[in-house]
């Protein structure tokens, strides 16, 4: 089983530990959810997972080999990011963008082709962005820009996908779709996901694991039936947590005082 595993794992950005002596295993087939409040940490954690940033104790592996000793474009055949903040320092076109999540497949001087093409079309369907191939990504509003981030991802193709905050910028209707669809994709395909989210309904629909980062240095890990619950998550975010039983499952909400 292809799994991405963190072994007594020490995060620290600007002095600020985010975790220490972390253990962790990503199992293909897993669906995990990372939440915490802002400025604890999520983001730089991701990146240190996907190899992206170095950290300062531990070790991390993906297939049960240092990170480290993985080129940038052969982890990038297994594993992808998508990023919270994204820059086009040059002109192009929505395919030509999506088609960038080919290269790591590609060899010296060798062009896309028709199959690579096809893959960027089928991803950018999923995403809802089918017609829009020749549109300048000068044109796109915030969330269409951040659905063909996604779609760049999908059109990768990894076996591991770390996404930081996957559905911002998304109206409610495409969080919903693009959630679903991140979560075929690992039942159908048995892939793993790593999701920085900030919603707590949809971490726990949708993932079935969550990592808990309290921006001290401290961390939970578990299932999400496991860690999930009111005391939990009202440590986490230093706000009393209620969860709240609806027909179609339970919804998480910040308990209001009239005070």
């Amino acid at each position: 089983m292809d799994t991405l595993t963190a072994q007594r794992l020490t995060v620290t950005i600007a002095g600020k530990r985010i975790c220490h002596d972390l253990d962790l295993i990503i199992r293909s087939g897993e669906r995990w959810a990372i939440l915490g409040p802002n400025g604890s940490g999520k983001t730089t954690l991701i990146h240190t997972l996907a190899g992206l940033s170095p950290a300062q104790g531990g070790e991390i592996h993906l297939r049960h080999r240092p990170i480290s000793a993985w080129r940038p474009r052969e982890r990038a055949t297994m594993l992808g990011t998508l990023l919270q903040h994204y820059d086009d320092p040059f002109p192009s076109t929505v395919l030509e963008t999506a088609l960038i999540g080919r290269h790591p497949f590609l060899k010296r001087w060798q062009w896309t082709d028709e199959n690579d093409i096809a893959q960027a079309q089928t991803a950018l369907t999923a995403m809802d962005l089918s017609g829009f191939e020749n549109r300048t990504i000068a044109t796109l509003s915030g969330g269409e820009r951040r659905r063909l981030a996604i779609a760049t991802l999908l059109t990768q193709n990894p076996q591991f996908m770390l996404l930081d905050e996957p559905t911002n910028h998304l109206d409610l209707m495409h969080q919903i779709q693009t959630l679903s669809l991140l979560t075929r994709l690992v039942t159908q395909q048995n892939r793993a996901l790593v999701m920085v989210l900030h919603d707590i309904t949809s971490a726990v629909h949708y993932c079935d694991h969550a990592l808990l980062v309290f921006g001290n240095g401290d961390t939970l890990t578990g299932t999400v039936t496991a860690v999930i619950n009111e005391d939990n998550l009202s440590r986490l975010y230093g706000h009393a947590i209620r969860r709240l039983v609806t027909p179609e499952g339970d919804v998480w909400a910040p308990a209001f005082s009239n005070n």
